[in-house]
C-alpha cells in the first residue's frame, strides 16, 4: 500500500483482480501469462534529450551543455546512464544540438548513440524526440537536466507512465483519475508537477509518433515541448508515477544547481567572480539570476543582491575584434555624473565585463510611437549640444574596411558587394563638404538603447545606454543610426530628421543624412557578415542594412541632381 500510494483495500482488490485475470496463481507467484506480458513490455532502450542551449542557466550557459553539469562529483547525463545500466538498459540514444561535441566522449565511455537536432536553436524538444522516432519502441524518454535521488527506471515495466511530483503549487493543470491515469483538469483536484521522464511501450510509442507528426505539420509547433503530443488526436493511456518533490530535481538555473550542490565545479564562473569582488558580497547572496534579451553585440543577465537589481554585461562572440573596450571605459568616465547614461558600477577595460544598476519599470523607445521618437531625438540633441570630447573617433569608412577585413578573405554573401561599396564610398566627398563639428556621438543610437525611466522625484526622463561604439563624429550620424535600426521607410526617416533638426532644417542636411544612411547601412551589413561567420544570424536586419546602402546611395544622387537643376 505504501509503495503504490493506495489504500489497503485497493491493494487487496487489485490482487484479487490479477488472480481472476490469470496473472497471479494461488501461491501469489507470477503466471506464464504475466511473464509473457512483462516480456512484451520490457524496456529496450532510452532516448535522452540533450539538444537545448539551456539559456536559463545564465551565466554558465555558454560554457557547458546542461546535461554535463556536475552534481556531487557526477555529471547529470552520466548519472542517468548509470541508472539505466543498473536495470539492464544499454541501448541509449542521446539527441544533441547545442555544444554537441561535448557529448562525443559518451560514445567510447558508455557505447551510446548520438543523434543531432540541427534546428535546436529554433525549436524545442518535440523536434528532438521526432529525430529519434525510428528508435521509439519500449522506450524511456528522458530530459538530460534531471537529477534523480533514486533510480526511476526498472528491469520490468507493465504500462506506459510519466513521472510526476507531488507539490502544493504545481504550475501544471495535471491530475490523476482514480485508476492513476494522467489527465488535464480545470477543477480543484490534487495537482502534480510534470518532471519530464516517461516510459512508453511499443503500442503507445507509435501513437506518440503519430501525434507528433500531426503537430509538426504546423511550423509553429516546433517550439513546443514533446509533452504537447500526449493528448493529441490519438489517445494514449498514460499513467502517473508519483514521486516526492525532493526525489527528482530539474536543474534549469544557476541557482538551482547551487541549491542542489553548492560545491559543484560548474559554479565557478568569471562573471560571478566579478560580481563577488565588485559588490563585495558572497556568491550565495547573488540571486534571482535571469537572462535578458540577447543583444546584437553582448550577452547580459539580470541579478539581485542587497534588495537591488543589477545588469551584468558579458561581451558576445567576436566582440573583442569589434569594440575598443579601453575606449569604451574612457567614454563612461566622460559621461559620469552627467545623467545621460545608466549608472555604471563596474567596468573592465580589458575584457568588457560591466555591471550597471537596473532601472525598475523602465521601457525602451517604441520606434512607431511618434511622440516617444520625438522625445528621444530631443534628448539626443541635448546630449550633442554639450559637445563632449573623447580621444577616439569612430570613422565610418575605416570601420567598413575593418569589418570587411574580419571576413578573412571570404567573399561577401552579396554578389554585387564590390560595386555597392564603390558607390557608397563615392559619397565620402559630399559628406566631408557638409560635415558639422564633431562631438561625442553614441553611434549605436538605436531605439532599444533609449530608456524611459523614473527619477527620484517621480518624473520621467530618458537615459541612453550601451556606449561601446561611441566616439567623435558628426551628430547627424546618430540620426541615421536611429533610423536604419528601426528599419524606417522614407516617410519615417524624413519625420525623424525634421524632429531632430527643427529650426536648423536644410535640404542639404537632409541629403547628408541620407548619405549617412547609405554608409551606415553598409557598415552594419559588413558587421553582420562577420557575425555570420561566427554562427550568429540576424535575418531580415542584415538584408535591410544592405538595402539601405544601395537605395539611399541612389536617393542621394537623385536629390543632388534635383538641387543642381
Amino acid at each position: 500500500a505504501r509503495e503504490c500510494d493506495c489504500s489497503l483495500g485497493r491493494v487487496n482488490q487489485t490482487i484479487q483482480g490479477l488472480k481472476e485475470k490469470g496473472y497471479l496463481n494461488n501461491k501469489m507467484l507470477l503466471s506464464m501469462k504475466a511473464k509473457r506480458f512483462l516480456a512484451e513490455n520490457k524496456p529496450c532502450n532510452a532516448i535522452i534529450l540533450a539538444a537545448g542551449a539551456g539559456m536559463r542557466m545564465v551565466p554558465i550557459h555558454q560554457e557547458i551543455s546542461k546535461g554535463l553539469l556536475e552534481v556531487h562529483g557526477e555529471t547529470l547525463i552520466e548519472r542517468l546512464i548509470h541508472q539505466l545500466h543498473e536495470v539492464g538498459v544499454k541501448d541509449i540514444y542521446v539527441v544533441t544540438g547545442f555544444m554537441k561535441e561535448q557529448y562525443e566522449y559518451l560514445i567510447d565511455e558508455y557505447g551510446v548513440n548520438l543523434l543531432v537536432n540541427q534546428d535546436y536553436a529554433s525549436s524545442n524538444n518535440i523536434l528532438s524526440l521526432f529525430k529519434a522516432k525510428e528508435f521509439l519502441g519500449n522506450s524511456y524518454i528522458i530530459p538530460c537536466d534531471i537529477w534523480c535521488r533514486k533510480n526511476p527506471f526498472s528491469t520490468h515495466e507493465g504500462y506506459s507512465w510519466y513521472l510526476l511530483k507531488k507539490c502544493t503549487n504545481a504550475g501544471h493543470q495535471i491530475s490523476l483519475s482514480r485508476n492513476q491515469e494522467i489527465r488535464f483538469i480545470a477543477g480543484k483536484e490534487k495537482l502534480f508537477r510534470m518532471v519530464g521522464i516517461a516510459y512508453f511501450n511499443l503500442q503507445n510509442s507509435a501513437r506518440l509518433v503519430e501525434n507528433i507528426e500531426v503537430l509538426l505539420q504546423n511550423e509553429q509547433n516546433k517550439g513546443k515541448f514533446w509533452e504537447s503530443a500526449l493528448f493529441g488526436e490519438t489517445q494514449i493511456a498514460l499513467y502517473g508515477k508519483v514521486w516526492e518533490e525532493e526525489d527528482a530535481i530539474e536543474i534549469d538555473t544557476y541557482e538551482q544547481l547551487r541549491e542542489l550542490d553548492e560545491y559543484s565545479n560548474h559554479l565557478r564562473n568569471d562573471a560571478i567572480d566579478v560580481i563577488e569582488q565588485a559588490l563585495d558580497i558572497p556568491r550565495k547572496d547573488i540571486r534571482e539570476i535571469s537572462i535578458l534579451k540577447k543583444g546584437m553585440t553582448n550577452r547580459s543577465f539580470l541579478f539581485a543582491c542587497r534588495e537591488k537589481r543589477y545588469i551584468m554585461r558579458i561581451p558576445g562572440e567576436g566582440s573583442e575584434k569589434l569594440v575598443d573596450r579601453k575606449g569604451e571605459a574612457v567614454v563612461y568616465q566622460t559621461l559620469e555624473g552627467k545623467e545621460i547614461c545608466d549608472p555604471v558600477i563596474y567596468i573592465n577595460a580589458e575584457n568588457g565585463y560591466k555591471i550597471t544598476h537596473y532601472y525598475e519599470k523602465a521601457r525602451t523607445c517604441n520606434p512607431l510611437n511618434r511622440q516617444e521618437v520625438a522625445a528621444c531625438l530631443r534628448r539626443l540633441k541635448q546630449m550633442h549640444r554639450q559637445k563632449l570630447q573623447v580621444d577616439r573617433e569612430f570613422c565610418l569608412f575605416e570601420q567598413i574596411e575593418k569589418y570587411e577585413a574580419l571576413w578573412d578573405d571570404i567573399p561577401s554573401i552579396f554578389r554585387d558587394y564590390r560595386q555597392t561599396k564603390e558607390k557608397v564610398f563615392s559619397l565620402r566627398s559630399y559628406i566631408e563638404e557638409h560635415i558639422g563639428q564633431k562631438v561625442l556621438c553614441h553611434i549605436d543610437s538605436v531605439p532599444d538603447n533609449f530608456l524611459f525611466v523614473e527619477n527620484e522625484q517621480g518624473e520621467e526622463e530618458i537615459r541612453l545606454i550601451d556606449w561601446e561604439y561611441a566616439g567623435m563624429q558628426d551628430p547627424h550620424v546618430d540620426i541615421a543610426m536611429f533610423c536604419i535600426y528601426a528599419m524606417y521607410d522614407r516617410e519615417w526617416i524624413d519625420f525623424a530628421i525634421k524632429e531632430y533638426l527643427q529650426e536648423e532644417y536644410k535640404e542639404e542636411l537632409r541629403i547628408k543624412i541620407y548619405a549617412y544612411i547609405a554608409v551606415c547601412g553598409l557598415l552594419w551589413s559588413n558587421w553582420c557578415e562577420y557575425k555570420r561567420s561566427l554562427g550568429v544570424e540576424f535575418g531580415e536586419y542584415s538584408l535591410k542594412q544592405y538595402r539601405y546602402a544601395k537605395e539611399y546611395y541612389h536617393l542621394v544622387m537623385e536629390e543632388r541632381e534635383k538641387n543642381e537643376q
